[in-house]
């Protein structure tokens, strides 16, 4: 029988028109501290607490809201509402002593819900390129007078916590399907970048994956705009026609917005972008097929918010990109260290042809991957059988629990075997702990050669421990 929990349903909205006092629990994770940023930037007094400090508290602190390091009840007292994420208990003693003094508690997506209906609401969605699809929007709207507000969901350079609050109704909104927040946003536009296998202990099924894309585009109001090359985004862009005041972004001959050639170059992607009659060109600093998709969905967007090709085009040029999106940290035996945030079979497979066409690729290319949750890699540890294709070296670490509970037999070693079967010759290292990952790794690396470590857990500080170990 199947523990599934329900799809999450809409709670009832908090009247975010007038001040308010909120209360932000857990105001450091990726999620919460942008909400709160941007509450605090509305004209609300925002206080949050966490249980460590850390430079995203630091940053809530330094922009006037007040933040406690470390859990206590008394800090609700006089709250309007309280706040709090997936990763937070229902036992959390601030929880208990809101429900105890009877105070509104709202989900995260219960506030962005709030703030979606007092927005234009512009949610960017879809199982990977979420965030830098939401961070290049908000670059280009910006870049051309529009001067939304934001919440995206990791740093961005040049936004405070992943967030910035402008000084009109636009609000663009990294918008996750994985805990539900997807499912109760009310939104005005809407961008699903693509469609794929993930989150199924939440959806049960990839059916169900695919439908609560279909559902969000449905309930959209305004435009929407989706993936016409993605087979997995069928169901969706024929959610979006029936619907009309949609559009496409693709390589696709029917795509409404083309891309006609893409050519990595030392400033990064050179993108021709054709939308009618229209060819216009741009430069991208970012690498792989995978990102000039999420800059065809950003414009495709903006061009809808009224902003021209021509100067869609002319602004990507300086946009900084996102933290742990093929950052480079250093070099190590005249290697280079590549950090990035992916964790799933395409988005792994995107990164490795990315590193490909990196300008330093003279060498050899070495992959490290930390899996992510347990329920994950029980569910999907064949999938990633093929997505090393690429790497010269394939080293793979134990799973990163993310807050899941450990499953008795599920170890990264599932990914390990999972390539060897497929793959028979490759070179997989099954590296358990961290040390194990840099003693293989700083005995492989030479002059030239790209290491990218990968994973949405705590392998961000592999390149760093790689660099200490010499």
């Amino acid at each position: 029988m199947s523990h599934r929990p329900a799809r999450r349903q809409s709670e009832p909205l908090i009247d975010v028109s007038r001040p308010l006092r909120c209360h932000v629990v857990g105001i450091g994770g990726p999620g919460m501290g942008p909400l709160a940023f941007v509450l605090h930037g509305k004209g609300h007094h925002v206080t949050g607490s966490d249980m460590r400090e850390s430079s995203s508290t630091r940053l809530l602190a330094d922009s006037g809201i007040t933040v406690a390091i470390g859990h206590d009840a008394s800090l609700v007292d006089g709250a309007d509402v309280v706040t709090y994420s997936t990763a937070i208990p229902a036992t959390n003693i601030e929880m208990v002593a809101a429900v105890e003094n009877r105070i509104p508690v709202r989900h995260r997506s219960g506030l962005l819900a709030s703030l979606c209906v007092a927005s234009e609401a512009i949610g960017v969605a879809g199982t990977h390129g979420k965030t830098t699809t939401s961070a290049l929007l908000t670059h280009i709207l910006v870049q051309n007078g529009l001067d939304p507000s934001c919440i995206v969901g990791a740093d961005v350079p040049g936004l405070t916590v992943g967030a910035r609050v402008g000084a009109n109704s636009l609000l663009v909104l990294e918008s996750d399907e994985s805990d539900g927040t997807l499912d109760v946003l009310p939104l005005t536009h809407l961008v699903i970048t693509n469609v794929d296998v993930d989150h199924l202990d939440y959806f049960g099924t990839f059916e169900d994956v695919q439908q609560c894309f279909v559902d969000a585009v449905r309930r959209t109001t305004g435009h929407v705009v989706v993936n016409i090359d993605d087979p997995s985004s069928v169901p969706v862009v024929r959610a979006s026609v029936a619907r009309g005041n949609y559009s496409t972004f693709g390589h696709g001959q029917d795509a409404h917005l083309r891309i006609a050639r893409v050519e990595s170059t030392s400033d990064g992607l050179l993108i021709d972008f054709v939308e009618g009659q229209q060819r216009v060109q741009a430069i991208l600093p970012l690498l792989g097929d995978h990102n000039a998709m999420n800059c065809a969905a950003a414009i495709a967007m903006a061009r809808h918010l009224g902003v021209s090709l021509d100067d869609c085009c002319r602004v990507v040029r300086t946009f900084g990109g996102v933290q742990r999106r093929f950052t480079e940290r250093g070099r190590f035996n005249d290697a280079l260290l590549v950090d990035d945030y992916a964790h799933l079979p395409a988005e792994i497979e995107a990164v490795l042809h990315a590193a490909r066409s990196h300008r330093s690729a003279t060498g050899r290319l070495v992959a490290v991957f930390q899996p992510n949750r347990f329920h994950r890699i029980a569910a999907m540890a064949d999938s990633y059988a093929d997505c090393f294709a690429s790497a010269d070296l394939v080293v793979i670490t134990d799973v990163y629990a993310s807050g899941t509970e450990r499953i008795e037999g599920v170890t990264g070693e599932l990914v390990v075997n999972a390539v060897r079967q497929h793959h028979p010759n490759a070179d997989v290292v099954w590296a358990p702990k961290r040390q194990d990952i840099v003693t293989a790794v700083s005995a492989y690396l030479r002059p030239g050669d790209i290491c990218v470590s990968m994973g949405c857990g705590d392998i961000e500080t592999f390149p760093d421990d790689l660099l200490e170990s010499r």
